[in-house]
C-alpha cells in the first residue's frame, strides 16, 4: 500500500481522480488477487496503464460496448471475482442503466463501477459528455452503494475501501488533474460515514465530490464576515449519514448542500428526503442548473453555476438573510 504523506499527496492531486484511481487499482490487486478492471476502451482516460502493465491477465478491455463491459463484469463477479468497470460517468448511468439495474441492482451482484469525468469535468466536449444525471440514475436503483471522492487522496482510499465491500458500488469521480487536495495528511475513509472537516456555529454545508475545495474556501470567506460553517464531506451519497447530519444541524440557521450534479434527484434531494420527516433549519441546494449546459471549459461551468467560492458564499449569505 503506498505510503501517505506530503508527497504522495500532492502528486495524487496532480493527477487527479482518474489517475488517484489507477494508483488505487494497482494497490488493490497486491492485496487481492480476485480484483479485475474491465473498460470499455478507455484504459488510458481510467488511469489504468500501470495496472494493465502490471497485471495484464487481469486487465480486459472490452472496446466501446459500455454494455457488453457491465454484462462481463457481472459475469466475472458471479464466478467470485472482484470486478472494477470503468467508463465515462454519462455512459455508466445512461447507457447501461438495464444492465446496472439487473445485474448490480436486482441480482446485487458486486461490481464496481466507476463513473469517470463525472459533472462539468469534460465540458468542452458538450452535454452528451457531461454527466449531471448520474447519482439520481442510480440512486433510483436499490442496493447500490454511491461513493463520490473529494480530491486525489479520497479517491485512492475510497477505491481501496470498495474492492473490500461484497456489495455493487457506483464510485463516481469529479474534477479536474491538478484539482485542491481537501485532505492534507492521512484519514480514516469508512463507506457510509460522513467527514467533519470544519465546525462553525451558523451554518451546516453538505458537500460530495471535488466541489467541496469550493465549499471550504467559501466558507474561509465566510468566516471573515462573522459566518461560521460545519463542513461535512458527504463522500457516500447512498446510504446518507443522516446521524452525522442530525448531530451537527442542531442551532444551525442553514443548511446547504453543494454537489456537482443536477439540483433534481442527488445529495441535495437525498437530504430533503431524509430530513422530511424532521424538525430541521432552511435547506438550499446548491447544484448544477436542471438544464443541459453548453460546451465551456471547467472552471467556467463551475462559476456559471455558482459552485466556485464566491457563488457558494453568495448562496449562504443570501440563504441566512431569507432569500
Amino acid at each position: 500500500m503506498m505510503e501517505i504523506n506530503k508527497r504522495t499527496i500532492r502528486t495524487l492531486s496532480m493527477l487527479g481522480s482518474c489517475g488517484a484511481f489507477g494508483l488505487g487499482m494497482v494497490d488493490v490487486a497486491i492485496d487481492d488477487p480476485s480484483v479485475v478492471a474491465v473498460t470499455a476502451d478507455l484504459r488510458n482516460y481510467s488511469g489504468l496503464e500501470r495496472f494493465a502493465e502490471a497485471f495484464s491477465e487481469r486487465f480486459y478491455n472490452v472496446g466501446i460496448a459500455e454494455q457488453n463491459m457491465l454484462n462481463i463484469a457481472a459475469g466475472m463477479a458471479s464466478e467470485g471475482l472482484n470486478p472494477f468497470a470503468s467508463t465515462y460517468a454519462t455512459f455508466a448511468a445512461m447507457r447501461i442503466a438495464d444492465q446496472v439495474r439487473t445485474s448490480m441492482g436486482y441480482m446485487r451482484l458486486p461490481v464496481k463501477l466507476v463513473g469517470l469525468t463525472a459533472g462539468y469535468s469534460v465540458g468542452v466536449l458538450g452535454p452528451t459528455h457531461m454527466s449531471i444525471e448520474d447519482v439520481a440514475v442510480m440512486r433510483a436503483i436499490p442496493n447500490i452503494t454511491i461513493i463520490e471522492p473529494a480530491d486525489g487522496l479520497a479517491t485512492y482510499k475510497a477505491t481501496m475501501a470498495a474492492a473490500k465491500l461484497d456489495l455493487p458500488v457506483y464510485l463516481r469521480l469529479t474534477g479536474e488533474m491538478g484539482f485542491p487536495a481537501v485532505y492534507k495528511e492521512d484519514f480514516d475513509f469508512v463507506v457510509g460515514k460522513a467527514q467533519v472537516l470544519r465546525e462553525g456555529a451558523n451554518v451546516l454545508i453538505i458537500a460530495a465530490g471535488s466541489v467541496i475545495a469550493n465549499a471550504l474556501r467559501a466558507a474561509d470567506s465566510l468566516a471573515e464576515k462573522g459566518i461560521g460553517c460545519t463542513v461535512l464531506d458527504m463522500h457516500t451519497v447512498k446510504p446518507l449519514d443522516i446521524d452525522c447530519i442530525c448531530r451537527h444541524m442542531a442551532d444551525k440557521n442553514l443548511i446547504v448542500t453543494v454537489e456537482e450534479h443536477s439540483v433534481v434527484g442527488g445529495l441535495g434531494s437525498a437530504v430533503l428526503e431524509a430530513l422530511a420527516m424532521e424538525s430541521h433549519p432552511p435547506i438550499k441546494v446548491l447544484g448544477c442548473p436542471d438544464l443541459y449546459p453548453h460546451a465551456a471549459e471547467y472552471k467556467y461551468l463551475i462559476a456559471e453555476a455558482g459552485l466556485d467560492p464566491a457563488g457558494i458564499a453568495a448562496s449562504i449569505e443570501s440563504g441566512i438573510r431569507g432569500k
